[in-house]
């Protein structure tokens, strides 16, 4: 399982990205344990982009730690700056599921009115309008018609 390549547009890209972040996985002594590994993978599962500390005063052991936590998750190494590793592996795309049965929710509509005096505020009343009703230019709540197409059937004759 190789790390991902990254050209250096892509890592400056992402670097700049991660510098807000704040680090959501932290190596103790142990390293790459298998409990430390799930929680890596969750956390690129669920943001793409992470920070790691690691507790480790060996620039030369953090810096194997970045290469096998890469290797072992997939994962492109970006950065490592004193004790912050960067990491990022792209989020796979959820699948939506389409119901056919779905019905248009209702939705709450502001209506303004405004007032015949300048000095006067308007009114705002909010409605909430269901998925078969639409609202008018005036401000009415009017329930949506089928639409009808007129058809002539020529008689068979």
């Amino acid at each position: 399982m190789p790390a991902l390549q990254l050209s250096p547009e892509q890592r400056k890209s992402l670097r700049s990205q991660a510098h807000h972040l704040d680090p959501v996985v932290m190596i103790g002594n142990d390293g790459l344990s298998p409990a430390v590994r799930k929680e890596l993978d969750a956390a690129l599962s669920a943001h793409g982009l992470i920070k790691v500390r690691v507790f480790s005063d060996s620039r030369a052991a953090r810096e194997a730690l970045l290469g096998q936590a890469a290797d072992a998750l997939e994962a492109a190494p970006v950065q490592h700056i004193g004790k912050l590793l960067v990491l990022w592996r792209p989020v796979p795309l959820k699948a939506k599921e389409v119901r056919e049965d779905r019905q248009p929710a209702p939705r709450t509509v502001r209506l303004v009115k405004f007032s015949k005096s300048p000095t006067h505020r308007p009114t705002i009343k909010k409605v909430k309008v269901l998925g078969n009703q639409r609202v008018t230019a005036g401000g009415l709540i009017k329930r949506a018609k089928r639409r009808v197409s007129s058809v002539k059937k020529k008689a068979l004759g």
